[in-house]
């Protein structure tokens, strides 16, 4: 039983591992976009993983690929040996990159794959010299802790870094919510000159940003600000890392990666989440005169396994043939217009953002800009009760994140903005 599983979990795992809803569930089977618990309720995935399980569940075409590697039976035989997937998956996403003279590692996680680019990031440049954005995450281990700019995931402050922060796309609070796009950028790219200036060595080695922050709550920058940044990086020889763990693969809509919108090209590309589809698989792809910085032997015994790449070229090959990224544009503009219309204009709603399929509503207390988490974790609540899995986010826990599978129906998509609505009205105490 779940309440026996509970106890389980509670005696043997971490505290520090959070567990979702005041009642935990355990997901037991899926279809599509749905999901089955132990107790028999089905829901509508609008988390899916974690933004990871981005084709669905039970999708035949990824249980074929999988299954025809099993069948032959190796799972794994380490990359010191020609893996057959990984060459393929690598000449796909070398293409799909937009990077010139591309070059791809792959590891396991997008916490590995952005340790991977500031190894090569910082010994391409002979410095430990980072910049990175306020709010933004990049991981669990020691160096992507130490890019991390959201204390409740920084769980150590040493680090091995010398980091040097710049401000976040937020347009709630913060010292730049105030201005215009426009306005925003020029400030931000004036704010990045004064930051070399004056808290660098001069040397950095690289800016890393995500196009839209995962777990800080789907906050972005105007587009073009990365232009504006990269335009400054250029005169000075840093390279720029584009952290597409949550942006990549189609999600935002309107590009195959998030950096596109700002009209500039990565140095290095960090991916993984949803190319694995529940795998593990995760990487990072750039130029080559830089991903060839390791000056020793280095390699990631599960990294680009067999299994893991022969879902991801199945993955990357559905998401193309099914043109998901056309799809994450049309049913992602069905949630976000449907929400503005719908509760954008309550005094506890502060804002609904985001592009595509990655989407978020900050909830406030009425009449100012200070966070209700409370309020966020009743919305919470009531979407599960009614039927949706969502998550939650943002510096203060009080955003609730959408990031459905991107092969998310139009019928879903209306399905699960009525139950969002709802739960947004009834929790804010708004009558119907």
């Amino acid at each position: 039983m779940t309440d026996d599983l509970l106890a389980r979990h509670r005696a043997v795992l971490p505290s520090w591992m959070p567990l979702y809803y005041a009642e935990p569930i355990e997901l037991v089977s899926g279809s599509g976009r749905r999901v089955t618990d132990a107790q028999g309720r089905s829901y509508l995935d609008f988390f899916g993983g974690v933004l990871t399980n981005m084709i669905g569940y039970d999708i035949p075409e990824i249980r074929e690929a999988v299954e025809r590697q099993l069948a032959t039976g190796v799972v794994h035989t380490s990359t010191l040996y020609l893996i057959r997937q990984q060459v393929e998956l690598a000449e796909k996403i070398a293409q799909r990159s937009g990077i010139p003279d591309a070059r791809v590692f792959f590891t396991n996680s997008g916490t590995e794959a952005n340790e991977a680019a500031l190894l090569v990031a910082t010994n391409h440049r002979r410095s430990h010299q980072i910049l990175a954005v306020r709010n933004s995450y990049h991981g669990r281990s020691y160096a992507a802790m130490g890019v991390t700019g959201n204390r409740n995931w920084s769980a150590s402050g040493l680090n091995p870094l010398q980091v040097a922060w710049l401000h976040s796309g937020d347009r709630v609070r913060g010292l730049l919510a105030r201005l215009s796009a426009d306005e925003q950028v020029d400030a931000a790219v004036e704010d990045l000159r004064e930051v070399l200036a004056t808290q660098t060595a001069g040397d950095v080695a690289a800016l890393i940003a995500e196009p839209i922050q995962g777990v800080g709550g789907f906050v972005h920058p105007p587009d073009g600000l990365f232009a504006g940044w990269k335009k400054v990086l250029d005169e000075h020889g840093i390279l720029f890392i584009a952290d597409e763990v949550q942006t990549g693969w189609g999600r935002t809509g309107e590009h195959f990666w998030g950096y596109q919108a700002h009209g500039v090209t990565p140095d290095l590309l960090t991916f993984a989440k949803g190319i694995g589809n529940g795998f593990a698989l995760a990487g990072v792809v750039g130029r080559a005169e830089v991903l060839e910085s390791v000056p020793a032997i280095s390699f990631s015994t599960f990294g680009g396994n067999p299994i893991s790449t022969a879902a991801g070229n199945a993955v990357l090959d559905y998401l193309i043939a099914h043109d998901l990224q056309a799809n994450a544009a049309r049913v992602g503009a069905i949630l976000a217009d449907g929400l503005r219309a719908a509760v954008g204009g309550l005094d506890c709603v502060a804002e609904v953002r985001g592009k595509g399929l990655m989407l978020g509503v900050e909830f406030v207390r009425p009449g100012g800009s200070e966070p209700d988490p409370a309020l966020t974790n009743r919305v919470f609540e009531a979407a599960r009760d009614g039927g949706l899995l969502t998550g939650k986010g943002g510096l203060h826990g009080n955003v609730l994140r959408m990031g459905p599978p991107l092969t998310l129906t139009e019928e879903e998509a209306r399905e699960g903005l009525a139950i969002l609505v709802d739960a947004i009205r009834s929790a804010a105490g708004v009558a119907a």
